[in-house]
């Protein structure tokens, strides 16, 4: 179970490192995750300078490195600037490496088998291929990852595709292991082999995510599917009504979490969209403040 954390930011949008440690410790204490995800999308990576990624990347190995794994979002569209900030994580102290598909510039298979390639041979740490087809244009095909799969540091896919026929083909030929990164998918993507979640909606229900895993690994099938349904609300509050990092902010702020304000081109929730996200969360379970 891990969560691609936001990045609390302070009312006049600069980083707020002190809430990104209280956060981080409340995840991983109160919300059972096992890792944290830092600088992905939701971490709003495309508007935080370098400089304040590894600030922020060395405050949450400090306040939960001992307890949790720290993976780094280093993904750029850029080979060169990507690889750069492979190693900063790295002197960091990260666990592992989170690389997106290069987005907007739709580089060819071959193209993305050399970045990801490129970026693996850049540090000594694992790295999780992030498949999203909707957000950087061209997917990873099957067979990149089979090829990709190859490399002894490419070791994990989050995949935010939904393509579960595809994912079954390359569990089934290599040892990647796969991470739902779409959560309304989290227990499909179990049925099917996935090792578990990178989450959004962990920040807020990461325990029954938690328990989600180790009912349905238990085989206490009929359990992960009961949490699954109470979980749809959560689902579409967090993940459908409004984009995800603003939506994730505002129920933070409703729990009494670090959380701030969004960067643009993201705009903070209107009061109207906070009070429809209140009935989402009390109506998927979620204890408010």
């Amino acid at each position: 179970m891990l969560t691609a954390m936001i990045t609390p930011m302070t009312a006049d949008g600069a980083l707020d490192v002190d809430g990104a440690a209280r956060l981080a410790t409340y995840l991983v204490d109160e919300m059972r995750n096992d890792g944290l995800v830092i600088s992905g999308t939701t971490g709003e990576s495309p508007t935080t300078s370098d400089a304040e990624k590894d600030r922020l990347l060395r405050a949450v190995i400090e306040a939960v490195g001992d307890s949790a794994t720290v993976v780094a979002g280093v993904g750029t569209n850029d080979t060169a600037h990507t690889c750069e900030l492979a190693r900063q994580a790295e002197r960091a102290g990260a666990d592992g490496l989170l690389v997106v598909t290069p987005y907007y510039n739709k580089p060819p298979q071959n193209g993305l088998v050399a970045h990801f390639t490129a970026v693996a041979e850049s540090t000594g740490l694992p790295v999780m291929l992030y498949d999203i087809p909707g957000r950087a244009g061209v997917p990873i095909a099957t067979e990149s990852l089979l090829r990709l799969a190859q490399h002894p540091r490419i070791v994990a896919v989050k995949d935010a595709k939904g393509d579960l026929a595809a994912g079954s083909s390359v569990m089934s030929a290599t040892d990647l292991a796969f991470y739902c990164g779409d959560d309304v998918l989290n227990l499909p993507w179990l049925s099917v082999g996935a090792s578990g979640f990178v989450s959004v909606v962990g920040h807020v229900v990461g325990d029954r995510l938690a328990e989600m895993i180790e009912a349905y690994f238990a085989g206490r099938v009929a359990v992960a599917r009961t949490i699954h349904r109470e979980l749809m609300p959560v689902y579409t509050g967090i993940m459908t009504r409004i984009q995800g990092v603003i939506a994730t902010k505002a129920a933070l702020g409703l729990l009494g979490l670090p959380g701030g304000t969004v960067r643009l081109p993201q705009v903070n929730a209107t009061p109207a969209e906070v009070e429809q996200l209140r009935t989402d969360l009390v109506a998927g379970g979620v204890k408010l403040k």
